[in-house]
């Protein structure tokens, strides 16, 4: 008996776990797709209030966020284009989804698919890829950052940090 107290006292804490983080989950009613964008457009995201569709992470700043639209008017919401691009790799309407992403250096959202990609911003998730609408030295293009993510090329690779950022 004294063997499953411990046990026990371990289960009732997650459970209470589970049910803090449902309840908050319903409090804050948090976004996780939109529907009805037929426009295609980027929705106007309320901070704290639209959560990632794949890491579930809380959109927590504009910057280096993404919203994917698709023919049906559905929008999902990434805090960082890591996550979108794990989550991409999966969808059967790449070709017709339309990819906002928002641009460091214009403070906006413009197409993803035209933007400039850096390896190496500090991002939410640490993946690394801050977005940008003006081109600059080293920087990628869409198709390549959805290609280093699927070979896990990114900053949470130990090897590529330290190739990319030296000592840092």
């Amino acid at each position: 008996m004294k063997k499953l107290i411990p046990l026990l006292s371990i289960f009732i804490i997650i459970a209470i776990v589970i049910v803090i983080f449902i309840s908050m989950s319903e409090q804050k009613k948090m976004v996780v797709i939109h529907t009805g964008n037929y426009d295609k457009k980027p929705i106007d995201i309320e901070l704290h209030h639209f959560q990632d569709s794949q890491c579930g992470m809380t959109i927590e700043s504009k910057i280096n966020s993404v919203q994917v639209v698709a023919p049906d008017g559905r929008t999902w919401f990434f805090d960082d284009m890591g996550c979108m691009s794990k989550w991409y790799e999966h969808i059967k309407f790449k070709n017709e989804a339309v990819i906002w992403v928002y641009a460091t250096d214009t403070k906006k959202y413009i197409d993803g698919r035209k933007a400039w990609y850096t390896r190496v911003a500090n991002t939410p998730m640490h993946y690394g890829f801050g977005a940008y609408e003006k081109k600059q030295d080293g920087f990628i293009d869409f198709n390549q950052v959805i290609l280093h993510m699927i070979r896990g090329e990114n900053l949470t690779n130990p090897y590529i940090k330290q190739k990319l950022l030296g000592n840092k």
